[in-house]
């Protein structure tokens, strides 16, 4: 009999016997092992094995290793049996599947326990019960360490691991909770201590646990359980009155005893809310107005939307108002920060925020449903019939709240935002409530909470001259304030004195005009005062670059130090409040701190800058084309010199982190590219556009491609280089296409074309040519397509560009079945395939599988699915989101062309997702055929 452990070190037995495996072996069987049951391509198996680009004989030694595991899991003796591990396809479509007994994998037996544990568990009888504690104590006993020991930090086990950890939580919890319902205390408390050792932050295992040493007559072991988890959460400023009602009680004896008193409730009552403000003045009409629309909650849904500008106070606000009306609302109050206006551009999704409230509202993991959809629906669901507060924050987009706004009477959702989002207002009904700057009474008010009255006693005039320095804006004022409270020497006399010096400034003044309305360039110059030289240095240079947020490698680079040279400035910086590091390795300021810095400059004035400047681009630059290079190796390489003394050039292990890279460094890459062209610097503006220029398009971000592109045709008309102002009116018109702009794309290929004609660049020509192809595609002009299509292919053949050859080909390929003519279209796709597959271009495979989906749809729906998923898996790999959406809105076409429809429905589901998030016009269609 097979036996395949893997809760602790992997290991396999036959009849009893242990199977010796090798470290790659053991690595195969993990990866098989992850998706038992389902076939996992050969190609897919040595990437993960391998890593990417694997070495050439990285497929026959899988064939070897294959063979060797298959061998070992064979029963040595005894009769033939059908084979363990099974192999599909042939050749490069070969796949392998591992086909296991029943009962023969350790984390399947544990999960089958666990499942009807939970089945007799939810009938609450006591035999029952008992039956569930010796099915999760057998289940429990089947670990022997960390899941799949040897291979936990693998990412292809990664998942499956944080899925098996949590089950073993669940379960441990189960497990006390129903030795708890049995009265049997003692080892209830044993299982509950180990789960709060192992987490201590874990407040419903924490009051099991107090309940637990209660009912067996230690109440001071239980009081301090309590006392210790109060202080845990106090210090990550969380809120637990759950536990300090249950720690009262304890004291005062109150409990009941009894196997009943272990019983939780099905669903916890919430309680999210940060701290009430402590220093909140003003805002009483607004508060009196939130609150009589949250009393009409009872009857209807409500949802109050607070908006107004950074700085005003809106969280603060927002806080207060939740906590004056959280009696109202006894089921408790759920909070989210969805972080729309984080520097990082990194907004928290609907998802990952519904699985947030769902951990709050202790739904057991086993219940969380897989889909974004499903698990918003089961949020709202357990929302009907309780009266829950829900506090949205910082929103961006009201597409991104609307999935999180339950929508029955007796809840209610505090919305904020710096948008007015006329869409949660006009569509879903939200009442807004808008925050302006505070009067002068208030801001009087919040400087004597701050600073207490009798500081501000007999000092009106400097009080006054402070408040209109500071334009009464909350942020502002908490800035004077901090420094007046710091230093209770200071006359506040002089302090308002400061706050007028060196007024002025070109940036600081536009931004006073916005935000702030305030010159705080003094009073970001206390935060200066005591800073070493190399501190104050990096942070005269922090008002160069204007995207969002920096990593230490560019911020090095902007200095020309190496990296460890600069963490420790770093470090004094964030201390000082000068930079914030708000993801690891990740540095953001303020736009002010930004505007303050840029007015400061460099040391070493315009020269100094200058070089600062360029080499930041060249980090930028060279990271990027790196990047560009793994993501799309097959692409033509653009000729740079090497970066300049000082620059750090980062480097990724795969494809992933290099398109991760791209997608962390957006923001700040499309503003290096416009401040570049700004500043006159042409030739690396160009070059970093060039390098975005696969990145935008395949990521969905249309408008911040013809931005760059744009961007690229001032820059290399600047430069006058014939190629290179060809070039960019390529990419430049490709963005127009794809924006639907065709008479402007049809401008820049002309001209491309012409120039590219006169430079006598037949290479040139044929892209221009292959460009115009896909431009009379679009138009419904598929004969004039297939002329330009096949004029490319001549030129890419004449001039002997094999990769240009191959995707004209393709391009060729793709009219004809366009046109109807799917043999010939498949005959030009299969040796499009071939050529690309030698070439090992897996992005021009993927669009060639594609074309031959497109070929066979009309011909063979099956073969057409075969072909689109091939296309599809690819597009996954390589992270052209765009692409994948397009080739999914097929494959449903195909699916339903088979009979399959509810495939078909779920494949454009898929789709439409994808197209949406990148707000593109082809959604609509998908919309109409779902």
């Amino acid at each position: 009999m097979l036996r395949v452990d893997v809760l602790g070190p992997i290991r396999v037995e036959h009849d009893g016997r242990p199977v010796r495996l090798g470290p790659r072996l053991v690595e195969l069987l993990a990866v098989l092992l992850v998706e038992a049951g389902s076939a996992v391509p050969a190609d897919r198996i040595v990437e993960l094995l391998w890593g990417d680009p694997a070495p050439e004989a990285a497929r026959a030694t899988l064939r070897s290793h294959v063979s060797h595991l298959r061998r070992a899991l064979a029963p040595a003796t005894g009769p033939r049996q059908p084979p363990i591990l099974v192999t599909t396809g042939l050749g490069a479509g070969s796949a392998y599947r591992l086909d296991l007994p029943p009962d023969a994998v350790d984390a399947d037996r544990f999960q089958r326990r666990c499942a009807e544990a939970r089945r007799l568990l939810a009938a609450d009888e006591s035999d029952l019960i008992e039956r569930a504690v010796a099915l999760l104590t057998e289940a429990l006993a089947l670990w022997r360490g960390p899941a799949f020991a040897e291979v936990a930090d693998r990412p292809f086990t990664l998942a499956h691991v944080a899925r098996l950890d949590s089950a073993r939580r669940t379960a441990r919890r189960g497990h006390a909770e129903a030795l708890s319902a049995l009265g049997r205390w003692a080892e209830a408390i044993d299982g509950l201590t180990g789960l709060v050792v192992d987490d201590p932050y874990d407040e419903t295992a924490r009051r099991l646990l107090a309940r637990a040493l209660y009912a067996d007559s230690r109440v001071d072991e239980a009081a301090e359980v309590c006392r210790e988890g109060l202080r845990l959460l106090r210090e990550r400023g969380l809120a637990a009155p759950e536990l300090a009602e249950l720690q009262r009680e304890i004291l005062h004896r109150r409990l009941p005893v009894g196997p009943a008193v272990a019983h939780q409730p099905k669903l916890a009552r919430p309680s999210l809310l940060p701290p009430d403000p402590p220093h909140f003045v003003g805002r009483a009409d607004e508060l009196a107005t939130a609150r009589r629309l949250l009393d009409g909650s009872r009857r209807q849904p409500v949802t109050v939307l607070v908006s107004g500008p950074a700085g005003v106070g809106k969280t603060f606000f927002a806080l207060r108002l939740a906590h004056l009306v959280a009696a109202g609302f006894p089921d408790g109050q759920l909070y989210v920060d969805l972080r729309g206006f984080d520097p990082t551009g990194l907004a928290m999704e609907p998802g990952e925020a519904a699985r947030v409230f769902l951990d709050a509202l202790a739904v057991p993991p086993s219940r969380i449903p897989a889909t974004v959809e499903a698990q918003t629906a089961l949020y709202r669901s357990l929302l009907a019939d309780r009266r829950v507060l829900v506090v949205l924050d910082n929103i961006d987009d009201a597409g991104r709240a609307r999935p999180l706004v339950p929508g029955v009477p007796g809840c209610a959702v505090i919305a904020v935002s710096r948008s007015q989002l006329p869409g949660l207002v006009a569509v879903d009904g939200a009442r807004p409530v808008r925050l302006e700057l505070l009067d002068r009474g208030q801001a009087r008010r919040f400087l004597a909470r701050r600073l207490g009255a009798e500081r501000l006693a007999g000092q009106d005039a400097a009080v006054d001259e402070i408040i209109d320095s500071c334009a009464r804006l909350p942020l502002a004022l908490a800035v004077a304030a901090a420094r007046a409270a710091i230093h209770p020497e200071f006359p506040l006399g002089s302090l308002a004195a400061e706050l007028r010096a060196d007024r002025g400034g070109p940036d600081l003044d536009a931004f006073a005009h916005g935000d702030t309305g305030t010159d705080v360039r003094s009073v970001l110059s206390w935060s200066r005062r005591g800073l070493t030289e190399a501190a104050d240095r990096l942070f005269r240079l922090l008002g160069l670059p204007a995207g969002p947020d920096l990593r230490a490698e560019a911020l090095a680079s902007l200095a020309g130090r190496d990296v460890d040279e600069v963490r420790s400035p770093l470090r004094e910086l964030a201390t000082a409040h000068l930079v914030t590091e708000h993801l690891p390795g990740r540095y953001a300021r303020h736009d002010l701190l930004r505007a303050y810095a840029d007015e400061l400059g460099p040391p070493d004035g315009s020269a100094g800058r200058r070089a600062a400047w360029g080499r930041l681009l060249d980090h930028y630059l060279h990271t990027a084309l790196g990047a560009d290079r793994l993501l799309w190796p097959n692409r033509d390489p653009l000729p740079v010199p090497p970066p300049a003394p000082g620059v750090t050039v980062l480097g990724f292990a795969d494809r992933q982190a290099a398109l991760a890279w791209f997608t962390a460094e957006h923001a700040g890459l499309l503003a290096a590219i416009e401040q570049a062209v700004a500043d006159g610097l042409d030739r690396p503006a160009w070059r970093l556009s060039w390098a975005m220029a696969n990145f935008l398009p395949r990521r969905g971000h249309r408008h911040d491609w013809e931005r760059v592109g744009r961007a690229g045709v001032t820059v290399a008309r600047r430069l006058g280089d014939p190629a290179t102002v060809a070039e960019a009116h390529r990419l430049h018109g490709s963005s127009c296409v794809e924006l639907r702009r065709f008479d402007d794309a049809r401008a820049d290929y002309r001209q491309a074309l012409s120039l590219y004609h006169d430079l006598g660049d037949r290479v040139g020509q044929a892209f221009i040519y292959r460009c115009l192809g896909w431009l009379a595609e679009e138009q419904g002009e598929l004969a004039e397509a297939l002329r330009h299509d096949e004029q490319a292919l001549t030129l890419f053949r004449q001039a002997g560009h094999d990769r240009g050859e191959s995707y004209a080909l393709n391009s060729v390929a793709w009219c004809l079945a366009q046109l109807g003519d799917h043999e010939r279209a498949a005959a030009y796709g299969r040796r499009a395939l071939d050529r690309l597959q030698r070439a090992g271009d897996r992005m021009g495979e993927a669009s060639v599988w594609d074309t031959l989906g497109h070929a066979y749809r009309n011909v063979d729906a099956h073969r057409a699915v075969d072909c689109y998923r091939q296309a599809i898996a690819r597009y996954r790999d390589l992270g052209d989101r765009m692409n994948e959406g397009f080739t999914l809105r097929r494959l449903g076409a195909a699916l339903a062309a088979a009979g399959e429809a509810e495939a078909a429905r779920q494949t454009w589901r898929e789709a439409l997702n994808i197209l949406r998030a990148n707000d593109h016009p082809d959604a609509d269609r998908i919309a109409a055929l779902l």
